[in-house]
């Protein structure tokens, strides 16, 4: 079985390929990724002798008719995710995210291959922090970045591609991930970096917004468990409800595991439109598909940050060449 990842050198992507190079060795994996900020050939290492590697860009049409033809089923991660970046300049996201997903489609569309397309959970917005409700697969789509908005848009592709040309796909929206690969610019690894460096960690606002933090292997799993059962046609959310703990808690959590005072930590300005609170309602995944998160729960989310603490210890030469440039971006921009 032949499986073609796009953006595997990225965070999630790299994680994926890892996972199913370890887990999954019946499938002959592809990776193609553009290599830009997000993703690394680093990231990709320890596993580079196990799988085949092509540089290049998923809007390539040529490319990627070539790719597509001489595999199976492609998972979709490439993307620009980034919603500080897509506030500066939102062109990459619409390039990246809307034409290199149509280009995508057109493709497994003619080779009549498998699809699975990796969204967000910041698609349908936010909610109140009061709001006791959770994205479900039936919420409507309020996206309020670039970045969002441009995913929206990838995910309206993949329907219309399967109800109008019968294209074999299945979406999955996922929230906020963590854990080994994911560039130091991002919330938690940012913290865990700047103890690492002996600064302080930096706390938008007040701390409030809430996010349903869930562990990259738990978000890896479920996507394996929806390529092997999942209905085409359909979309399955993917949480670990973790939505009860807030930035200001992940922070002090990250302090308390790292051996620091649980208020060491700077506040910053606070992101324009930052949202407040996601939630997610994983249920048709937990009973259709018997899908269970690892890193769940209080317990389970100390868990999961100690290994991700653990391996940023660990790999300082991955990080640290890039820590100045990124605290210096930040600063700038008050944050």
């Amino acid at each position: 079985m032949k499986l073609l990842v796009t953006g595997g050198a990225g965070f999630i992507g790299g994680n994926f390929v890892h996972y199913t190079v370890k887990h999954r060795p019946e499938y002959e994996v592809t990776v193609i990724d553009a290599l830009t900020y997000a993703g690394n050939k680093a990231n990709l290492a320890p596993v580079m002798d196990k799988i085949k590697f092509v540089e290049g860009n998923i809007c390539d049409a040529e490319l990627m008719d070539k790719l597509v033809a001489d595999t199976d089923i492609v998972v979709h991660f490439a993307a620009e995710s980034h919603n500080d970046n897509s506030l500066q300049n939102p062109w990459p996201f619409v390039e990246t995210n809307i034409v290199g997903t149509y280009t995508i489609l057109e493709a497994v569309r003619k080779h009549d291959k498998r699809l699975h397309h990796i969204s967000t959970d910041e698609v349908f917005g936010d909610l109140e922090l009061d709001d006791p409700n959770r994205f479900n697969e039936s919420t409507p789509y309020n996206p309020s970045s670039p970045y969002s908005a441009t995913k929206a848009g990838s995910d309206h592709l993949v329907r219309a591609w399967v109800r109008s040309f019968g294209v074999q796909a299945t979406i999955s929206n996922c929230s906020n991930n963590y854990g080994p690969y994911q560039h130091i610019e991002k919330f938690i690894p940012r913290q865990i970096t700047n103890v690492l460096s002996e600064i302080k960690p930096k706390l938008y606002g007040t701390g409030e917004q809430v996010r349903d933090w869930i562990h990259v292997d738990d978000h890896n799993e479920a996507v394996h468990l929806i390529l092997d059962k999942g209905k085409m046609g359909e979309t399955y959310i993917i949480g670990a409800d973790n939505d009860h703990v807030n930035n200001k808690q992940v922070i002090e959590m990250l302090l308390e595991l790292m051996g620091k005072p649980k208020d060491w930590y700077d506040h910053v300005n606070d992101r324009p439109g930052h949202d407040m609170r996601y939630a997610m309602d994983s249920s048709k995944l937990r009973t259709e598909l018997g899908w269970k998160p690892r890193y769940t729960d209080n317990n389970g989310m100390h868990e999961g940050l100690q290994a991700t603490i653990d391996w940023y210890s660990q790999n300082r030469p991955w990080w640290q060449q890039q820590k100045a440039e990124v605290e210096t971006k930040y600063a700038k921009q008050g944050q």
